[in-house]
C-alpha cells in the first residue's frame, strides 16, 4: 500500500463523508481542550512572540478542521485583552496527505471567516489560514520556525504497513484472517506492528524538535490501548469486527481469500507507556502532561452506562464512523462493489458485540514542550 497516496478519509460532505461522520474526532478534540489551552497560556506568556506558527498536522477535512484553530484564536484574544497586549499575527498551516480533501476545507473558509468576526476574543487576532500537503514523517517546515504543533486521531497512522506482514515475499501471509493485531496474529505480527510505530513516532518527534523555535510545544491525541493485553486492545476490537465482516463474505465468495489475508492498513495503537518510552528514550521533549481518555463508540451516546440502550442504531452509528474512514483504502483493496454489503456486515456485527460487552474508545494526549539545552539534531 501507497499509504501517501491511498491513505484519507471519505472525501466530499455527502452521507458518508468522513465531514459528515466525524462526530468522534470531535470529541476528541474538546476533551484534549483544557491541555491546548495550558500549552497556548504557557507558550504565549513565555514568549509574547510578534509572530506566532501553529500547525495541525493530520487536519483531514470538514468542520473539525477549524475547531483547533479557533479555539487558538480565543485563548490568544482572551489572553492579550486580559493583559492589555497586541495579539500576535497568527500563521496557521492545515496539514494532511496530498488525497485530503483540501477543497472541502478551502470552501469553508469563508463562513469560518464570517463566524470568527462575531467573536470579540477571535475579531481582534490577525491570521492568516494555509493548506499543506504531505507527510508528517517528513520535514515540513524551515528549522526552528514553528511555535505549537497540533495533532487529534492521526499519529495511529503508521508511515507504512509492517514489512513482513508478508512472507518473502512469496505471498504467505503471517496475519492470516486479520487486518490488524488479532486473538490469531503471530507473536511475530505483534513485533513488526511495534517496531514500525517506535521507529515512527521516534522519527516524528525528531522531525517536529528540528522545527520547533526553542520552547516550543505540541498537543498531541491519537487512538491507543488501555488494556495491557495487546490482543485484547480496543483497536483490536474494532478492526476484528471488520475482519469478522470481511471473513464472512470470504465464504459466500464475495471476497477472494487471498485479497482479504494481504489487507492490512497502516495504524498502530500504543498503550501510554509505550508512547512515554519512545518520548524518554529520545530525550528531546519534557512530557508536560499525558493523559488517557475515554469514549462510547456511538459518537451521539454521551453516557456513562455499562449498558447501550440501542444496540442497533449505535452498530450503524459507529459503521458510518469508521466508513467515513477506511472507505478510500477498502474499495482501492477490495474494489468499491462491496462497500456497502461490508458496512452492513460490520454494523451488525458491532450490535451483536455491545449485548456482550460496551467497549470503549480510548484517546491518548500529550503535551510536550522542547528541551532548550538539546543541541539542534539535524534529520
Amino acid at each position: 500500500m501507497k499509504v501517501e497516496k491511498l491513505l484519507h478519509m471519505a472525501g466530499g460532505a455527502g452521507d458518508c463523508s468522513y465531514a459528515a461522520n466525524s462526530k468522534i474526532q470531535e470529541k476528541a478534540i474538546l476533551k484534549v481542550k483544557p491541555i491546548l489551552e495550558e500549552a497556548i497560556v504557557e507558550l504565549h506568556k513565555n514568549r509574547h512572540p510578534e509572530k506566532m506558527v501553529v500547525a495541525d498536522l493530520g487536519c483531514s477535512s470538514g468542520p473539525n478542521t477549524f475547531l483547533v484553530l479557533t479555539e487558538v484564536m480565543k485563548i490568544i484574544g482572551r489572553q492579550c485583552r486580559q493583559l492589555v497586549l497586541q495579539p500576535p499575527e497568527m500563521q496557521f498551516f492545515l496539514n494532511d496527505l496530498p488525497g485530503n480533501d483540501f477543497n472541502n476545507i478551502f470552501q469553508l473558509l469563508d463562513s469560518l471567516e464570517e463566524s470568527m468576526r462575531a467573536d470579540n476574543n477571535i475579531s481582534s487576532v490577525p491570521h492568516f489560514v494555509a493548506g499543506l500537503p504531505g507527510s508528517f514523517y517528513g520535514r515540513l517546515f524551515p528549522s526552528q520556525s514553528v511555535h505549537f504543533f497540533h495533532s487529534s486521531k492521526s499519529l495511529h497512522w503508521i508511515s507504512q504497513v509492517p514489512e513482513g506482514l508478508e512472507s518473502n515475499g512469496n505471498y504467505v501471509y503471517l496475519n492470516k484472517g486479520n487486518i490488524y493485531i488479532g486473538k490469531t496474529s503471530p507473536p511475530l505480527v505483534v513485533k513488526f506492528y511495534q517496531d514500525q510505530f517506535k521507529r515512527d513516532f521516534s522519527l516524528f518527534l525528531k522531525l517536529r524538535f528540528n522545527e520547533l523555535v526553542p520552547g516550543g510545544q505540541m498537543v498531541l491525541a491519537f487512538s491507543g490501548r488501555k488494556k495491557s493485553d495487546i490482543y485484547n486492545g480496543e483497536l483490536s476490537t474494532i478492526w476484528g469486527l471488520v475482519s469478522e465482516s470481511l471473513n464472512s463474505m470470504v465464504l459466500e465468495g464475495l471476497v477472494k481469500e487471498e485479497t482479504f489475508d494481504s489487507f492490512n492498513p497502516p495504524f498502530y495503537a500504543p498503550s501510554m507507556e509505550e508512547a512515554k518510552a519512545v518520548v524518554d528514550e529520545q530525550g528531546l521533549f519534557e512530557i508536560k502532561d499525558i493523559q488517557m481518555f475515554e469514549s462510547n463508540w456511538d459518537p451521539y451516546d454521551d453516557s456513562d452506562e455499562d449498558v447501550v440502550s440501542d444496540n442497533i442504531k449505535t452498530g450503524e452509528n459507529y459503521a458510518m464512523c469508521i466508513r467515513s474512514v477506511l472507505e478510500p483504502m477498502i474499495a482501492n483493496h477490495f474494489g468499491a462493489a462491496i462497500v456497502d454489503e461490508l458496512f452492513s456486515r460490520f454494523a451488525m456485527n458491532v450490535a451483536n458485540h455491545l449485548l456482550k460487552e460496551n467497549t470503549k474508545l480510548s484517546i491518548l494526549a500529550l503535551r510536550l514542550k522542547k528541551k532548550e539545552q538539546i543541541l539542534f539534531t539535524k534529520v
